[in-house]
């Protein structure tokens, strides 16, 4: 079975022919290029219910978990977040939901001063895009190809945790 890796390696990235505005392409964290003097990235990441949390897990934490996801790509590039999409399938258009989802997504917002600018909302299987944009001092970016060895990596909590509970059936923490 093909992971997220190979499907990008074998379908998409060998497709991706370049630009002379692309810094970092297919591959890394996020995606860099320079436009007009600026350095930005963009990174998405799509969660969805029964795959990356449990059908139900409070929606203050799934709120927190889509952001987070995505600010943790943009620090393990030394980027600054700027503004986020929002894209959102909803079974239905639950407001007691909708309120605690709201609520934490901008309180994790705020503390990043980050800006949501736009999005999509849906209904079907729950489904939660963000995508992320923002800047870096090129000369201060972190990618993954410049990576030697005896450099640091720093990682929060316990690897694998997130993965483990997923798999755990009787943990609904």
């Amino acid at each position: 079975m093909l992971n997220e890796f190979d499907i990008i390696k074998r379908y998409f990235n060998p497709k991706f022919s370049g630009h002379p505005e692309i810094i970092q392409g297919i591959g890394d964290d996020a995606a860099v290029w320079q436009c007009e003097g600026a350095t930005l990235l963009t990174s998405v990441d799509t969660l969805v219910s029964g795959r990356h949390f449990f059908e139900d897990c409070a929606p203050e934490d799934i709120a927190y978990k889509a952001l987070a996801v995505n600010l943790s790509d943009f620090a393990a590039m030394g980027a600054k977040p700027r503004w986020f999409t929002l894209a959102l399938t909803l079974p239905n258009a639950n407001e007691t939901w909708l309120e605690k989802f709201s609520n934490s997504l901008f309180a994790l917002a705020n503390e990043y001063d980050v800006v949501l600018i736009g999005g999509d909302t849906t209904q079907g299987p729950l489904t939660i895009t963000i995508q992320i944009i923002g800047t870096v001092d090129k000369h201060k970016m972190l990618l993954r190809s410049n990576a030697e060895v005896g450099d640091l990596i720093y990682v929060s909590g316990t690897i694998g945790d997130a993965g483990l509970a997923l798999n755990d059936p009787e943990n609904k923490a």
